[in-house]
């Protein structure tokens, strides 16, 4: 009998890249059709316009470089979609695409494609067009009003008669003690409040996060510890903390990252302790860049600070089963 020897990993799976990042664009159409319904039909223009430019930077890039096509495996069109979901309802139409180019030509690409990046693109670029273009990048629209007839409310994003809002996280800035009366729970649950487009309904981004477990794409420990961690911070930096733990988990993209960002393969540890401190450090310095710095928002900066420190997260690696630490031997006189 001939044996064949080699290498771990010894354990296969029938999951590939494609059909991975293929039921990640499955889970990321639910916040998508909410964000429409919520926003208009321009909202959703955004996010497609955001994907194609993402597909279509990988793409010249192979091309430019002379590499094999990559676009084939649907990470570049997750990003897209990703930081699509995380522009304002009223962005211009360039901005997914700056955007776009940079995450996947930058972020991406420049550091070797799919898995060796050093931040999670969407988060990245995200935070380079709040940096390039703020006012764009923090106009937030309020959802539309079907009550003065359906076509009209639909594609008011692109007659610009839409009504502008400031976020609940605007509100809960400059909160002490109470929550604001202007702070609805039902309302930021369902997602009639303003904000980016796939952060604002929360039942969409949990339907998401079910369809995901339930093929087993991500790891559960990620976005429960992160959620878990943004609480517990909440309680530590707000006085009364306790009335702010619910608006702070359901505003500023918080359950959206946790679902979509933060469970990024390429960006996140290998290990469990170490998935384990990259999640608890996200939600401390979540809520902190929230209560304490000039930022309204904080879960991109949170995100990409703790992708930094995977590096050294991964070196945090258990003792193997069995494992015996050797005695020390006397000293000799």
């Amino acid at each position: 009998m001939k044996l064949q020897v080699s290498s771990s990993p010894h354990i296969g799976t029938k999951l590939t890249t494609q059909k991975i990042m293929g039921h990640v664009c499955i889970a990321l159409l639910f916040p998508t059709i909410a964000g429409t319904v919520m926003f208009g039909i321009y909202s959703f223009v955004v996010v497609l316009v955001a994907a194609a430019s993402a597909v279509l930077a990988e793409f010249l890039y192979n091309k430019i470089t002379r590499q094999p096509l990559t676009v084939n495996d649907l990470s570049a069109l997750v990003t897209g979609m990703i930081l699509g979901l995380n522009l304002p309802p009223t962005a211009p139409l360039f901005v997914p695409i700056v955007g776009s180019f940079f995450a996947i030509m930058i972020v991406k690409m420049l550091f070797g494609g799919i898995g060796r990046n050093f931040a999670n693109p969407a988060a990245t670029a995200r935070l380079f067009l709040v940096l390039s273009w703020t006012g764009f990048m923090t106009n937030y629209a309020a959802p539309v009003d079907y009550s003065q007839g359906f076509w009209k409310a639909f594609v008011s994003g692109f007659t610009k008669e839409y009504v502008t809002s400031a976020t609940p996280l605007t509100a809960l800035k400059g909160a002490s003690g109470a929550v604001p009366e202007s702070i609805n729970l039902l309302d930021m649950f369902l997602g009639r409040i303003g904000g980016s487009i796939g952060e604002v309904c929360a039942v969409a981004i949990i339907l998401g996060f079910i369809y995901l477990m339930i093929f087993k794409i991500i790891d559960w420990k990620l976005p429960v510890v992160y959620i878990a961690a943004s609480a517990v911070a909440a309680l530590v930096f707000y006085k009364n903390g306790w009335l702010f733990i619910l608006p702070t988990l359901l505003s500023g993209g918080l359950l959206f990252a946790a679902v979509y960002m933060l469970t990024d393969y390429s960006t996140s540890p290998n290990t469990t302790i170490g998935r384990i401190i990259f999640a608890a450090g996200a939600g401390f310095l979540t809520v902190l860049f929230r209560r304490y710095s000039g930022m309204v928002g904080g879960v991109s900066f949170a995100i990409v600070l703790m992708n930094l420190t995977v590096p050294l997260l991964d070196r945090i690696i258990p003792k193997p089963f069995g494992y015996v630490k050797p005695k020390k031997e006397a000293a000799r006189g």
